[in-house]
């Protein structure tokens, strides 16, 4: 019984990504949620009392693959650095491939303050990376640490509406990469040891 319960809300928590990724918050009914589940009302309610608990549950999902390439990324043997720009573009490279995380970003900005949100999955670990790069020399003198994380900040509120627009277009995403061509340029006014 406990298995069958699992099962289904996993399936209601896919489907709500789903929904949430494709119609936002505000555009997501809990109807459209159940059929894309193929689950009854009812064993939606049991395993989640309003839309606010199932997106929350989506956000949740979504932040958890995020933590997951933070941690594995964070402690890295390599420059820190080098590590804000590989920890992004994975982010980037989630945001394309990922519902739930494309869903925790949205959800974020549209459901303010009711959820820790997508930034609060990664930034934290982009300014400790952030202010290792300084300690450590790798910043260009006067690049404060605070500035490479807005940039990262900037780059994956892009990196999130391309892949967006992608899907919407039914073309193959490129924010990754995108992404990794704008850190090769910017690197170059930020890092110490690099030419401008």
């Amino acid at each position: 019984m406990q298995a069958r319960a699992a099962r289904t809300r996993q399936a209601l928590v896919d489907a709500a990504a789903t929904e949430f990724d494709h119609h936002g918050y505000a555009g997501t009914s809990m109807v459209r949620v159940c059929r894309a589940a193929g689950i009854t009302t009812g064993a939606l309610t049991f395993h989640f009392g309003s839309k606010s608990e199932l997106a929350d549950a989506v956000q949740d999902r979504g932040c958890g693959t995020v933590r997951a390439v933070v941690d594995r990324v964070r402690t890295a043997p390599r420059p820190a650095l080098d590590l804000v720009v590989e920890l992004t573009v994975r982010l980037a490279r989630l945001l394309e491939d990922d519902a739930a995380v494309r869903s925790a970003a949205r959800l974020a900005r549209e459901r303010p303050g009711a959820h820790p949100g997508w930034p609060a999955c990664w930034l934290p670990a982009v300014r400790e990376l952030a202010h290792r790069a300084q300690r450590m020399g790798q910043l260009r003198a006067g690049t404060p640490p605070a500035a490479v994380a807005n940039l990262a900040t900037y780059l994956l509120t892009g990196a999130e509406m391309a892949a967006r627009a992608a899907l919407e277009a039914a073309r193959e995403p490129d924010a990754a990469e995108q992404l990794q061509q704008l850190w090769d340029i910017a690197l170059r006014g930020i890092c110490a040891d690099r030419d401008m």
